[in-house]
């Protein structure tokens, strides 16, 4: 079995021999062995049996996901529900979510879905899903425990920042969103508001029919909200991007592998190049919406204003290993008309302003800090299987009344559009 692994792994070495990472062959040949010893060690010493084929996918699943947060070894079970999740046929949640801080964290709730009427916010933490901590769980198998037959219940255990950690029960059901909404604001008889949701096929026509519409209205300037839009597709955020900008990068992707370094450029024929416009962005603003956030920043074409965004600045590509099997790999990151990465950093606006929301906070409420915050998540853990949890309470949930990052966003561009009008 150990020769035949061997030989394997030296056929590998002969395989990649090219690659332009600089490593002389005895190391290579060395590293593989040393996966060799691993798993006759595990073989034999293990306290539960194991196939050599159980023990493989446990060390692939371990050492991809340990790359990045976005990477992950996909077994036959994991390649299907992606498939699935792709076709938009599955019940869910309606949240998209991620590892940050290497916790399993709310990335942004989706409009008009159970989770948004339940009340989760991006940068919620999800401590438990039904009884199963969440701790050193992978995003995959997270996202396995929260898809369902939709109709059915599911116990999210949360933790928010100030708050002690409550218990929220979500009904699942299939997730249909609306990507875009357009409406007029009241008291702003001059602004068109344009709220994009996620970026999916939809968006740039149902943008060519609002913009169009807006100006025979007679509107003057443009929000667009990407306040909790997860992201989507690259070609509707370039796309978006398009239609405001008339020359230069909007943005590009450079990887390791030439075939993913590209680089797109705007056109300058049916261009709203001079409308202002005010793009409202927070925390939970990740990827598409983050590179059409920052490529309106960087070509100084909006305003960008709320709080910072995600950051989430890497490309995923799916590779097959096997018909049933697949690696998810970051094989790029996206960078933006100035060079910038999104990656880790986010965009930050040019005018911060926090959602007014004013709660009462008890004093015993333990801060969640980033440096320790997988040992606080394991106390808070430890504390709650001991006693109940105390239930979030619905009223804390209720939305205000007013919004001010949009009250805000709504002030900037009548500003500006007096300012364009000189």
């Amino acid at each position: 079995m150990k020769k035949i692994l061997i030989s394997i792994f030296i056929l590998f070495t002969f395989t990649y021999a090219n690659t332009s990472v600089k490593e002389n062959q005895n190391s290579r040949l060395a590293s593989y062995e040393k996966f060799v010893k691993i798993v006759n060690l595990i073989e034999a010493y293990y306290v539960d049996p194991l196939t050599t084929s159980e023990i493989i996918n446990k060390l692939l699943k371990g050492g991809v996901s340990a790359l990045d947060a976005h990477s992950s070894y996909l077994d036959k079970r994991a390649y299907k529900e992606l498939k699935i999740q792709t076709s938009g046929e599955f019940g869910g949640l309606g949240i998209v979510v991620g590892m940050k801080n290497g916790v399993l964290t709310i990335i942004s709730p989706i409009d008009d879905t159970p989770a948004y009427r339940a009340g989760l916010k991006a940068g919620d933490i999800i401590l438990k899903i039904n009884d199963k901590a969440t701790i050193d769980m992978t995003l995959d198998e997270a996202v396995r425990l929260m898809r369902g037959k939709p109709g059915t219940k599911i116990t999210l255990t949360i933790v928010r920042k100030g708050q002690r950690p409550f218990k929220i029960t979500i009904t699942r059901a299939i997730i249909k969103v609306q990507s875009v909404k357009a409406k007029d604001l009241k008291g702003y008889p001059n602004i068109k508001y344009i709220r994009i949701s996620s970026f999916d096929k939809n968006v740039v026509p149902s943008l060519k029919k609002i913009i169009p519409q807006a100006l025979k209205e007679g509107k003057k300037g443009i929000i667009i909200d990407l306040r909790n839009n997860p992201g989507g597709l690259l070609n509707q955020a370039v796309g978006t991007l398009d239609m405001f900008i008339d020359k230069g990068i909007l943005v590009s992707q450079k990887g390791r592998v030439k075939s993913e370094n590209e680089t797109y450029y705007a056109h300058s024929f049916n261009t709203y190049k001079n409308i202002p416009i005010v793009v409202l962005v927070n925390g939970g603003s990740a990827s598409a919406s983050e590179i059409v956030a920052g490529g309106l920043q960087d070509h100084k074409r909006a305003v960008i204003v709320g709080e910072t965004t995600f950051g989430k600045g890497s490309v995923q590509a799916i590779l097959p290993v096997t018909k049933d099997e697949a690696l998810r790999l970051t094989v790029a990151r996206y960078y933006l008309p100035s060079g910038r990465t999104i990656q880790a950093k986010g965009i930050k606006p040019d005018i911060v302003v926090h959602p007014a929301e004013i709660k009462e906070i008890n004093d015993t409420t333990a801060e969640i800090k980033e440096a320790n915050l997988k040992a606080h998540l394991r106390a808070e853990l430890q504390k709650i299987e001991n006693k109940p949890v105390k239930k979030e309470n619905k009223k804390d949930l209720k939305k205000i009344d007013g919004d001010l990052q949009l009250l805000n966003g709504a002030n900037i561009l009548k500003a500006l559009i007096i300012q364009n009008k000189k």
